[in-house]
Order: C-alpha cells, then sequence, then structure tokens
C-alpha cells in the first residue's frame, strides 16, 4: 500500500498550534502567582512583615488586622492554585478569581480602610474582567480521587509550611521545644487545638490563626472536590468501536499501531466525513494521541482538525507518541506542530526469517536447548481457544505480571481474550516432563503467553508478552520463532515487534567515529536503562534481525516536552498513581485476597 501522502488545498485553512495561552492569560497569571507569593510568605514570615517591604505587605489581599498571617496564608494558597488555571484559561479559575478579588478589596476597605490594598485588587480584577472571552476553556476529566491527592499533597504541604511558621520565631518561643514536639503542635492547630509549644505575648494568636487556617484550606478544598459533580474521561462507546472496527477492515495495514486505538480507555474524534479518525487519552492536561489516524488519509486533516479543536476548547496540551513518518508529516503539515525522532519499531518480515546463519546462532542455539528441555509451543487465533483454557491464560497473565498496573498505551491493547478480539493471535509455551505428560503446577503446564493483535489482514504486532518466573529462560524467543514460523499458515506476512526507544542513538553511539556528543547521550541513555528497558529492548528485538521503522512524538514546544514525557509515561504505566494492586483488589470484593487467590489457583489446578 503506498505511503504517499496526497497534498491537501488549503483553504483558509486555520494552522493551529496548540493551545498556548496568549500574552494576557499568561501575565494574570503571573500576577497572580506573584500577589499569592508575596501573601504567603506575608502570613509566614514575621521578618517580612516587618522588613522594608511591610508596607506592601500590609495591604495585599488578606492582610487583615489581627488575622493578617491567617488571611494572607490562605488568599496566597488560593491564588496560586488559581495561577495555574488561569494560564491555562479555565473558565470556572477566572470564576473563582472574579470572586476572590472582590471579597479582598472589600475586606480591605471594611477592615483597614486601605485604598492601597483596594487598588491591588482592583488591579488584578480589570483585566480579569476586559479579558474574560479569552478564559473560556472547559473543564478535564475528573474524578473523586482528586480530593484524595488533594488532601495528601496539601496535607503535606500545610505540615511543611506549619513547621516554617512555627520555627520562625525562635526568640519568642518559650523553651527549646524538639521537632517532635513542633510536628505535634502543627498536628494540633491544623485541627484548631493548642499544641505543647508556647510563645511570649501575642505570637501563640498568630501561630494558631495561621494553622488554623492552614486546616481549614485543606478541609474545604478537600470536601469540594469531592462532592463537587464528575466529569468523567471519556470512554469508547460501542457505537465508536465498531465504527474504528469498520476503519481498521479498509485501511488496518497502514499502520501496525492501528489495533491499539481500540482501547477502551481512549476516547475518539472523527473526520467529518467520517472516513478518518484519532483516538487520545487525556492525562495531565496533556491530549495524548497514539500511532497514526486511524482510516483514509485524504480525510486525516479533517480528523486532526477535530482533535486540535477539541484541544483547544479544554486547553489542553496536544502531543501525538509513537506516529510513523507519514503521520508526522501530515501532522506538522496542517498544525504547524514540530516531530521528534522517538525510537524504532522492529519489524520482521516473514518471508525473510530464518534460524539458519551465524547472525542467528544464539537465538537458534537457545531454541533448541529450550525445546531439550521438554517445552513446546502452540500458535492460535483467540477464537480457537476455549473457555476454560482462555480463563487459565488470564489468570496466568495477571499474576506473571511485574506491575501493579498493566503497563502499555501506545502498543498495548489493554485486555486479553474478549471476544470481539477473536482475529488475535496467541503463542503458549508448554513444559512437559520426560514422558510426554504434562508437568503439574499453579497453571498446568502453561509456561509463558505472548498476543498479537491484527496489523490490517496480512500482519500482526505484538501486544503482550508473559512468563513464569520460574520457567527457563528463553521463554519469549522461543515464542517469538514459533509465531514467526507459523504465521504463513495464518497468512501473516510481517509482524512487529517491541518499540525501541532512542534505538538509533544507541547504535551509532557505540560505533567507531561517534562524537563526544553522541558518546554522551548513549551513557545517559544505559544509565536509565538501569530503571526503563531502552537498551533491553534494543538488543532484544536485534536479535531476529528485524528492519527498524522510525516512530515520532509530534509537540507544540519544546518546553512541552517535559510535560508530555510526564504524561506518557503515566500512560504507559511507568509512572503510577493508582492504589496498589492489593488494595484494589481488596475493594474490588469483601472476601480476603488470599482466600480468592487460593480459588483461582484451584480453579486452574483443576482444569489442567
Amino acid at each position: 500500500m503506498s505511503s504517499e501522502v496526497p497534498e491537501q488545498p488549503r483553504v483558509m485553512r486555520r494552522i493551529l498550534r496548540g493551545p498556548r495561552p496568549d500574552a494576557v492569560p499568561a501575565l494574570i497569571a503571573r500576577a497572580c502567582m506573584l500577589v499569592g507569593i508575596l501573601d504567603v510568605a506575608a502570613g509566614v514570615f514575621p521578618r517580612f512583615r516587618n522588613s522594608r517591604m511591610h508596607r506592601m505587605a500590609e495591604v495585599l489581599p488578606g492582610a487583615l488586622g489581627p488575622f493578617a498571617a491567617a488571611l494572607s496564608l490562605s488568599a496566597g494558597i488560593l491564588l496560586l492554585l488559581l495561577a495555574h488555571g488561569l494560564r491555562r484559561r479555565k473558565r470556572r479559575a477566572w470564576r473563582a478569581a472574579v470572586v476572590l478579588l472582590p471579597a479582598g478589596a472589600v475586606a480591605q476597605f471594611l477592615y483597614r480602610h486601605s485604598v492601597t490594598g483596594v487598588l491591588i485588587s482592583v488591579l488584578l480584577l480589570l483585566p480579569l474582567l476586559l479579558h474574560r472571552n479569552e478564559f473560556a476553556a472547559l473543564p478535564d476529566p475528573r474524578s473523586r480521587w482528586r480530593a484524595l491527592a488533594n488532601f495528601v499533597l496539601m496535607g503535606a504541604g500545610s505540615l511543611g509550611l506549619g513547621l516554617i511558621i512555627v520555627s520562625v520565631h525562635p526568640h519568642r518561643m518559650v523553651g527549646d521545644p524538639s521537632l517532635s514536639d513542633r510536628i505535634e503542635h502543627v498536628l494540633y492547630g491544623l485541627f484548631g487545638f493548642e499544641g505543647p509549644v508556647d510563645y511570649h505575648g501575642n505570637t501563640s494568636w498568630t501561630v494558631g490563626f495561621s494553622l488554623g487556617a492552614l486546616g481549614l484550606l485543606t478541609a474545604v478544598t478537600t470536601i469540594y472536590l469531592a462532592f463537587r459533580p464528575e466529569h468523567p474521561a471519556a470512554r469508547l462507546t460501542e457505537e465508536d468501536e465498531a465504527h474504528l472496527r469498520a476503519l481498521l477492515e479498509k485501511h488496518g495495514g497502514r499502520d501496525s499501531l492501528g489495533h491499539f486505538a481500540l482501547r477502551r480507555d481512549k476516547a475518539v474524534v472523527f473526520s467529518p466525513s467520517g472516513k478518518a479518525a484519532v483516538t487520545y487519552r487525556v492525562v495531565s492536561g496533556v491530549m495524548l494521541a497514539s500511532g497514526d489516524p486511524i482510516g483514509d488519509v485524504e480525510a486525516w486533516p479533517g480528523a486532526i482538525e477535530r482533535f486540535m479543536d477539541e484541544a483547544k476548547a479544554h486547553s489542553w496540551t496536544p502531543a501525538v507518541l509513537g506516529c510513523s513518518e507519514t503521520g508526522g508529516e501530515v501532522w506538522t503539515r496542517e498544525t504547524g506542530l514540530d516531530a521528534l525522532e522517538l525510537g524504532d519499531e522492529a519489524v520482521v518480515d516473514v518471508a525473510g526469517f530464518s534460524l539458519a546463519g551465524r547472525a542467528m546462532r544464539n537465538v537458534r542455539q537457545m531454541v533448541k536447548r529450550i525445546e531439550r528441555a521438554g517445552y513446546e509451543t502452540r500458535v492460535r487465533r483467540i477464537r480457537d481457544l476455549g473457555e476454560g483454557e482462555l480463563e487459565r491464560i488470564r489468570h496466568a497473565a495477571e499474576d506473571w505480571r511485574d506491575t501493579d498496573t498493566e503497563r502499555g498505551f501506545s502498543m498495548a491493547l489493554g485486555r486479553l481474550g474478549d471476544p470481539a478480539d477473536g482475529d488475535c493471535l496467541i503463542a503458549t509455551a508448554h513444559r512437559v516432563d520426560g514422558q510426554g505428560e504434562p508437568e503439574a503446577s499453579q497453571y498446568g503446564d502453561l509456561k509463558a503467553v505472548l498476543h498479537f493483535v491484527p496489523w490490517g489482514k496480512n500482519g500482526a504486532s505484538l501486544d503482550l508478552m508473559r512468563r513464569d518466573r520460574s520457567a527457563d529462560p528463553g521463554m519469549n524467543e522461543l515464542l517469538i520463532v514459533a509465531a514467526l514460523q507459523a504465521a504463513p499458515k495464518f497468512g501473516i506476512e510481517h509482524i512487529s515487534l517491541n518499540f525501541a526507544n532512542f534505538r538509533s542513538a544507541l547504535a551509532r553511539g557505540e560505533k567507531i567515529g561517534a562524537g563526544p556528543v553522541l558518546r554522551a547521550w548513549r551513557g545517559l541513555l544505559l544509565f536509565l536503562s538501569r530503571w526503563f528497558q531502552i537498551e533491553s529492548l534494543y538488543k532484544f528485538n536485534a536479535k531476529f534481525q528485524p528492519r527498524w521503522e522510525p516512530r515520532f512524538v509530534v509537540y507544540a514546544s519544546s518546553r512541552d516536552l517535559p510535560r508530555i514525557g510526564l504524561a506518557a509515561m503515566q500512560a504507559e504505566g511507568f509512572v503510577n498513581l493508582a492504589l496498589p494492586r492489593f488494595l484494589r483488589r481488596r475493594f474490588r470484593s469483601a472476601r480476603p485476597c488470599a482466600h480468592r487467590r487460593a480459588e483461582r489457583r484451584a480453579e486452574a489446578t483443576s482444569r489442567a
């Protein structure tokens, strides 16, 4: 299939460069942040209030009478929280700021008769009102887990600030309380009670009001997040999935990552004609698409424009992870975004694969050694497996996973054995003893599983690799060779293996003549390989003599790359903010985890 992209007529086509805030929202956000920092400093540090800047500190929002420190802290933290939303042009942040600033101005006038304090609030309020149309971004997907995250983060921040507040009055402190006494005083103060630390003069009131304000602010924000209406993340509906499957049926051979668009934790936007689509997930304010658009390449610009419109409406940062060279060209041409090579995808052509030759000697020897140890392989379509065997494979794959959550986003389907995925290919390794009888274990003779999703009508793309840790090394090599050798029987001509991040840098950096910059970059990648599978995936893929297909990340600005990188790591499962697996299992059922696991093992053994 040709990968040539036809030129589209540009009839007043907008060049959407992503939802970067313009000068006014950015300036207002910086002003709110600056005033918030000054408010917090005025509430925390007494020397700041008594320094040359005391006049400014006294007229900042919140500096009111005997409650100056507490109110300064509250107003400062709220302004800091609102600054991020204002930068992203969020409508709700604008509404909160419009309410907070007049309230501060009224309080300044009534309690201090401070004209300067009123002017500061008005100077921030006027641009907000004059440019209200700039703040029209819709809310992000959210759930009530945000309340728990807020409680943890705000609680930790309040504890840290509280320790500073307690400790910045050394000359007024009675005695020399220990660190544990100060922490105890902070914890009591957050709940509005007196702690073990005492001060001379009115300092006890200042510290007490400040700690109480921190505790109240933590409680109010947590309660608000817990009881506000949910705005859940979009999910792939049955209608959308059916539409995507129809597009993949016609155009699925263009991109090896196409079938992964059917993950049900993604949302989708379609082109006006319905002939193309872009699937995505929103992670930490980043609208993250993966792979190329699905469908007819001539309709890609329409789907991309819908994607960018959605990003702009919510003030999300647009990004594409793992698109092909053709996809990158279309994305950058239609949107004005930039592209950066992320790594290479290993693709093995079945017709040219053979275990013969010196280059394949290590793989050949490993496969033969494992086969002599009593292992055999089976390669089948998912639809050809019985329900009992499929359930046993599901349980084994879950228990053999070495992380709390399923990893993968751009090259993972996130499920195994779904009835709608009957065309998926599964390769299993089984251990038999010398008499040809299966070796009994928790999952019978099953020792390793590889799962492949369709890549058009004549290809397959690796989705999942799992093995029993007690099995002999080399299970993955054995099953990949078995899948390649069995591929012709299923009409498969090429198989996509793992994605190797920064493969070209690793390959070029180890060659003679590599420059110091390239060698330093390779050294950094090797260092990071201690925690992330960078070098190991590259070397594993290289064993099978694949052809390398470059993959790209598309982004709006270089300053977005750290944020996009963090969002991608969250989406792929390398940064996990979810509950541990044992806690999730406990919440799913009232039965103890150990009982359920014992029942599962007994069931798997009986089926074997």
